[in-house]
Parts: C-alpha cells; sequence; structure tokens
C-alpha cells in the first residue's frame, strides 16, 4: 500500500501515531490563518476580475466531486446563454508555458486529465496555471466572457472570488477533523 494511500486510511479511519503531527498542524494552522485573515481585510496583492467568478472547491485533501459539479454549472450557465470560461491549476500538467489554454486535442499530459475532460465535454475556454489570478487575466484577455468558475482554488487568496462552493464528502466527512499533515483538512473547518 502506497504511503499516501495510509496516510489516508490513518486521517479516516485514526490511528494513534498522528499525534505526533499535531506541532505541525498547529503550525500550519497558524499559517493559513494568517493568510486568509489577510485576504479577508483584503491585504496583499489580490485580483477582482470584471466578471463575476465563483469557486468551487473543498477544504479536506482528495476528490470530493468537483469536476462533475463544475461541468452541470457549466452546462447549466450555457442553458441560460451565459459565456463561461473556466480556470484551473492544471494538478498534473506538463504545458510548454503557462498560463495554458487547454484544447481538446491536447493529451492528458500536456492538460491536465480533469481539465481536458472539461474542455471536451463543454467547449468553454479553459486556462491552466498554479497562478489563477495570471489564469484569469490571460482567459479574459482572449475571450469575452460572462462568469469564470475556478476549478478548486479555495485556499488561493491571491484571487477575489464572488462565490464560493464548498464541497465535502459525504460518505467520508471530515475526517478526524484536523489539519495538515495530521488530518485532511487544508483549512479549519470554522
Amino acid at each position: 500500500m502506497a504511503m499516501s494511500d495510509r496516510l489516508l486510511r490513518a486521517w479516516y479511519a485514526g490511528h494513534p501515531l498522528l499525534i505526533l503531527l499535531r506541532p505541525l498542524e498547529c503550525l500550519y494552522r497558524r499559517v493559513v490563518a494568517r493568510k486568509r485573515a489577510r485576504f479577508v481585510a483584503g491585504e496583499g496583492d489580490i485580483y477582482r476580475p470584471p466578471v463575476p467568478l465563483v469557486v468551487v472547491g473543498n477544504i479536506t485533501v482528495g476528490g470530493t466531486g468537483k469536476t462533475p459539479l463544475i461541468l452541470w454549472l457549466i452546462e447549466h450557465c450555457q442553458r441560460k446563454g451565459l459565456r463561461v470560461g473556466v480556470v484551473s491549476r492544471g494538478y498534473g500538467a506538463t504545458p510548454p508555458q503557462l498560463p495554458w489554454r487547454v484544447s481538446a486535442e491536447q493529451s492528458a499530459t500536456q492538460a491536465g486529465d480533469e481539465p481536458l475532460l472539461i474542455v471536451q465535454r463543454t467547449g468553454v475556454p479553459l486556462m491552466i496555471d498554479p497562478d489563477r489570478s495570471r489564469a484569469v487575466k490571460a482567459l479574459l484577455a482572449s475571450e469575452p466572457l460572462d462568469l469564470i468558475l475556478s476549478d478548486d482554488g479555495l485556499q488561493h487568496y491571491r484571487l477575489a472570488r464572488d462565490l464560493e462552493l464548498v464541497l465535502i464528502d459525504n460518505a467520508r466527512g471530515l475526517g478526524n477533523g484536523r489539519c495538515l499533515p495530521a488530518g485532511p483538512l487544508r483549512e479549519p473547518v470554522e
């Protein structure tokens, strides 16, 4: 069994040795709390796009169904006549440059499997870049859009958002309720 699988099992089923990671969790919580507080206070370099931006994200490590919800939102908005674009980190992608516009004929290696799936299923313009603000700017420079969806990026505080949709895995919940590395939470529940 891979180390990541063991860690996931420990976070969700419990393991007494996780207590050893609590000092690192305290440090992680402080860093995350400061980052969030600066964002809420409007401090730092925060980009606000000229069109509404909706972040679809989660507070736990692992899948929660973000991509299916993004697909549903795109299709719903397109039926209403809205021009929708998507930005994504492009996890696992190896594009020749960033930001990178994903097209349906690219490989999953180049574009990332989830961004490629979104483009192939919906035809929306999609830009990948770990710096989502830069991805949004590039997307808006290439397309007239009414709405931008951010696939993940809940903790990417340099990008202002009009709405956050937070998904939680109904079967696994929040695991042991602890933050990384002692648990699966990317940020405290509160």
